[in-house]
């Protein structure tokens, strides 16, 4: 059965913080380049955007979105990220969530009632003043079709679980409304297995999106679905977990959770970085400071958590891990990921390769080897294999990936 890669979280240029070259011709363009078939046009609630998605965009027979005129553009998803700031339980609460909606005319309706509540020209990702709970029946007002994704679950500041202004269940969070929820986001701090974890995310099917905020960054985390043909009812279907072996999720695309902002704990401004275990050690406060310390996924999971590490379930999707290949090339060539030299060989081999997931995923080493150096073509190899070294990111710090081990200092993470 065909598959589909889809990036279905990711920012406009009128977000805050994201790259002015993140229009819908662009977009289209780096999804060739990576290779995905599906990608959101993102921020749909504000006004100048929404007025380009509805000049620019054309429905299709399938219920998905291509550019104008442009037959072999990529597919586009009507979604958006939307920010809740509210108190429930005597605390404040920060709740990022993921919205697909089916067209644009109901994305209009959508826009219409959230216009009455929040400023929407402030931002592509604005902030509402309304329990994450009310908010999903609006949006299911607006359409039967659409569907709500709680976004990047583990993050400690603006999500469902985060440790500093989430909740402890999905039921806490959605209230009546947990029964419309299908589908659970990682984050970039988080894989499946993590998710795993907890059987009260059994019946919600696992997804992964890059909410990316500059075009090279698209994809960096992805969903793969296998479907009998693309379309947005089947795209649904596989997100509700209610196309039985026809549409489903083939396998996720993962970043090395150890990468992300906020996979260990620690005090950024203090440079203090801890495993959960020290944490404890030091009771949850900064050694420096004396201040709380910013408690990570990895610790915020085994909170929850009612099952070991390494538990497997039988039914779930695979999923794999990669490094961005600018990354490994960057690497490879001992340069910045900016330079001349990386991004020249980084088009020689999109252009041989055929796009960058099927040189990361597909491609046979030996076919690499011919289109690239050898020690590309090892570094390849051994972000494919998992061997890689990585110390974890904390408090809002990106964790720093190596994919050789370098002499004479070594990284303080683990080897992968």
């Amino acid at each position: 059965m065909p598959q589909y890669i889809a990036d279905l979280h990711f920012h406009s240029k009128y977000s805050r913080a994201v790259s002015k070259d993140m229009d819908l011709e662009n977009i289209n363009r780096w999804a060739a380049i990576k290779g995905m078939e599906v990608v959101t046009t993102s921020d749909f609630t504000h006004p100048a955007w929404f007025k380009e998605l509805s000049t620019k965009l054309q429905l299709q027979d399938n219920g998905l979105y291509r550019l104008t005129g442009d037959h072999d553009s990529s597919h586009f998803m009507l979604t958006t990220e939307l920010s809740c700031i509210y108190s429930k339980g005597g605390r404040g609460r920060r709740i990022h969530i993921v919205v697909i909606m089916p067209t644009l005319d109901t994305v209009a309706k959508l826009n219409a009632r959230l216009n009455l509540i929040g400023n929407l020209k402030s931002d592509g990702r604005p902030i509402l003043g309304l329990d994450v709970e009310e908010l999903t029946k609006i949006i299911l007002d607006a359409s039967d079709q659409a569907m709500v994704i709680p976004a990047h679950i583990w993050t400690p500041w603006f999500s469902m679980f985060g440790s500093e202004s989430g909740f402890d269940t999905v039921e806490e969070c959605f209230g009546k409304m947990t029964k419309h929820i299908y589908a659970i986001e990682t984050g970039l701090s988080s894989d499946p297995a993590m998710n795993w974890r907890l059987s009260q995310l059994d019946r919600l099917t696992i997804v992964s999106f890059s909410d990316a905020h500059s075009l090279d960054k698209i994809g960096r985390e992805s969903t793969v679905f296998e479907l009998e043909q693309l379309s947005y009812s089947t795209i649904i279907k596989a997100l509700k977990r209610q196309g039985g072996t026809k549409n489903k999720i083939s396998f996720t695309v993962e970043f090395y959770p150890e990468e992300g902002k906020y996979h260990w704990d620690g005090h950024r401004i203090c440079g203090i970085r801890y495993s959960p275990t020290e944490t404890k050690k030091h009771k949850g406060f900064c050694p420096k400071c004396k201040k709380p310390l910013t408690i990570g996924v990895l610790n915020r999971v085994a909170k929850l958590a009612d099952r070991e590490e390494g538990y497997k379930p039988a039914a779930r999707p695979t999923y794999k891990k990669l490094v961005p290949l600018r990354e490994i090339i960057a690497e490879s060539l001992e340069l910045g990921v900016g330079t001349k030299k990386v991004a020249a060989e980084y088009d020689a081999l999109i252009k041989q390769g055929g796009n960058e997931f099927n040189v990361l995923l597909n491609l046979p080493l030996e076919e690499i080897k011919k289109i690239t150096t050898p020690v590309i073509t090892e570094a390849i190899k051994k972000v494919r294999e998992g061997s890689i070294y990585i110390l974890p990111g904390y408090d809002g710090e990106y964790g720093t990936v190596r994919v050789f081990e370098k002499k004479p200092e070594k990284p303080q993470g683990r080897l992968l």
